[in-house]
């Protein structure tokens, strides 16, 4: 005999600590989004919430947190750069993920459509116009469509799990 579906739990009963520690079993790459705010200044900011969605047509997608001081450049730049970092990358994930810290001193890019800024270096790139953006939630979710993108074989990417940076293990 099978038991009764208990209700959902509300909202406020879910450990959101422990559901972030179930979530971080997830090994997600880490990049770093890019744009150019209405000001003409570069802003960017380390996210492992990048997916694809789409190939025909090329969409991607990634989450912000609502609370961001970015949020607004984000949503009124034109394109976005997603920017794939390599393992040797990890000092940029960290310099991405900190504030206030000028984030482009002393870094390499070169501007992509838009004025996105194309960090040297990594793994891959892509090159997105900025279709929508979805509120969800305490996200917003942004979804674009690619316009340019190029990648490399040869650098292995940088891996976050369980609220720590990893590296790809040797082929199995």
């Amino acid at each position: 005999m099978s038991q009764p579906a208990s209700a959902p739990p509300s909202p406020a009963e879910i450990d959101s600590r422990a559901l972030r520690q179930a979530l971080g079993q997830f090994a997600t790459g880490i990049a770093v989004v890019t744009a150019i705010d209405p000001h003409g200044q570069p802003v960017g900011l380390t996210v492992n919430s990048f997916a694809a969605v789409s190939l025909a047509p090329a969409l991607v997608l990634w989450c912000l947190d609502n609370r961001s001081h970015n949020l607004t450049a984000f949503q009124a730049a034109s394109h976005h750069a997603i920017n794939i970092l390599t393992r040797e990358q990890e000092d940029l994930s960290t310099r991405f993920a900190t504030w206030p810290v000028d984030r482009f001193a002393g870094l390499e890019w070169t501007a992509a459509a838009g004025g996105a800024p194309v960090l040297a270096n990594c793994c891959a790139h892509f090159v997105v116009a900025n279709e929508t953006a979805h509120l969800s939630g305490d996200h917003t979710l942004f979804i674009g469509r690619v316009e340019q993108f190029a990648h490399t074989s040869d650098r292995d990417p940088l891996i976050f799990h369980a609220g720590q940076y990893r590296c790809l293990a040797e082929k199995l």
